[in-house]
């Protein structure tokens, strides 16, 4: 039978507005897992909750599970992310917007510090050199 011969049909989820899916409490088990791994290897890993069929109710109660941390960050380049340390430490809840403000991409990422947060060598080169050149202007 041919793929196009098969019938599609999009079932409604039976979730109202507001419920729960049973999909976020899961997270809570491998987000755990992910800080292990954190903790024994260095290995910094994510979650991408816009891939995974929450509600957002799912992502409201996991935010509220996970709770709020000492440290929140905002990064401006082209649109507004915003890092936000959960009460885990460790657990940190990113979130990417587009320079119209729409949400463009979400994360649970387990980390020390944000990758995203982290200077690149390069950077640190540029930075290194107009501190040189600060440095020079003094003489």
């Amino acid at each position: 039978m041919p793929l196009d011969a098969i019938p599609v049909v999009i079932a409604p989820s039976g979730l109202r507005a507001g419920e729960l899916s049973g999909n976020a409490p899961p997270l809570l088990r491998e987000i755990a897992e992910m800080v292990r791994r954190l903790l024994a290897s260095g290995e910094t890993s994510a979650i991408d909750l816009q891939a995974l069929p929450l509600t957002p109710a799912d992502l409201e109660w996991l935010r509220e599970q996970l709770g709020e941390g000492e440290i929140a960050v905002t990064l401006n380049a082209d649109g507004e992310s915003s890092l936000d340390e959960t009460a885990c430490p460790g657990v940190w809840w990113i979130t990417h917007h587009n320079p119209m403000g729409a949400v463009v991409s979400a994360f649970i990422e387990v980390a020390f510090v944000p990758e995203v947060v982290k200077a690149h060598p390069e950077d640190v080169v540029i930075g290194l050199e107009h501190l040189e050149l600060l440095i020079s202007d003094l003489s």
